[in-house]
This record gives C-alpha cells, sequence and structure tokens, in this order.
C-alpha cells in the first residue's frame, strides 16, 4: 500500500505566504511524488496549490478534501473530494493520513495539526517555513506537552522522516 502523506499549510492569502515557502511546499511534493507516496490536502490554494504542484511535476497523485463544491480544488488535484463540512474535513485529512507535514499555517493549520496529535498521527513540522509551525517548533512552547510534534528544517529532512517514522 502505497504511504498516504498529508500536507498542512496556509491558504492563499496568508501574508506569510512568500515565494520561499511556496518553493519549500513545491519541494515538500515532489519530494513524496518522487518516492511513490500520495498526497492529501485540503485542495485548495496557497501551500496546497504548491505542494500539489510539486507532486504533479514528479508525476504523483493528488487528492484534495474540499471543505464545500470541489469544483474550487486547485488544477493539480486529481482526486478531488466534496465534503459540505467547512473546515470539520480536517478530520477526514488528518484520519485518512499516515503521517502529517506542516507548512506554514493559520487556525486552519492549528487545527489539523491538533487534531493529528490527539489522534497519535505523526506529525512534521517545517520549522522555517514562518507562521503556526514556526511557532509551534519553540522549544519554550513544546515544553508544555507531553506528546511532541517532530521538528525539522527542510522539505528533505521532512520527507524523509515521513517515509520512516509508522
Amino acid at each position: 500500500m502505497k504511504r498516504i502523506i498529508a500536507v498542512c499549510g496556509s491558504n492563499a492569502g496568508d501574508k506569510n505566504l512568500s515565494k520561499e515557502i511556496l518553493k519549500i511546499a513545491e519541494e515538500v511534493g515532489r519530494l513524496i511524488a518522487g518516492k511513490g507516496g500520495i498526497l492529501l490536502c485540503g485542495g485548495l490554494g496557497g501551500i496546497m496549490e504548491a505542494v500539489a504542484r510539486g507532486a504533479k511535476e514528479k508525476g504523483g497523485i493528488t487528492v484534495g478534501i474540499l471543505p464545500y463544491d470541489k469544483s474550487k480544488a486547485n488544477r493539480y488535484i486529481d482526486i478531488p473530494i466534496e465534503t459540505n463540512l467547512g473546515f470539520y474535513r480536517n478530520y477526514i485529512i488528518v484520519n485518512s493520513a499516515d503521517v502529517i507535514i506542516g507548512i506554514c499555517g493559520r487556525w486552519g493549520t492549528l487545527n489539523e495539526i491538533s487534531m493529528a496529535m490527539a489522534l497519535g498521527k505523526p506529525v512534521i513540522l517545517i520549522s522555517t517555513s514562518k507562521g503556526i509551525c514556526e511557532l509551534l517548533s519553540k522549544k519554550e512552547i513544546l515544553e508544555y506537552f507531553e506528546e511532541k510534534p517532530y521538528i525539522v528544517e527542510t522539505p528533505e529532512e521532512a520527507v524523509e522522516l515521513a517515509f520512516k517514522i509508522k
């Protein structure tokens, strides 16, 4: 069975989404596809579109779990799944994944990360990607939690770890 890796991150419009952060997401997508994994994401813009674009460049399979209408899926999504659940679709994303990688992010990403941690799913945060992932990577924040996400700095570290951990 192929590894299903969810990538959670900022939608279009986040002021933290620079070209550099979108390049991180694209590289994560390329690396997931290059290792034969299936990319799962929220299917919209921003990080979700960048990671799906990267996966498609390497011929990967992309699945988007959409909050509402599947016609809103970005053009790099192969399998758009319409939920009509709004943010409640985050549960489907994290519960369906083997591993979750966080890039940048705001409230929705925080919701996905916390839900994944509560479900006992492995979570990898790219600390150099700004947003909620950078904030949650700080030692002074992590010391309050018994269960902790994995913290990495590069797309390569994130994807390598995503294929190693159970």
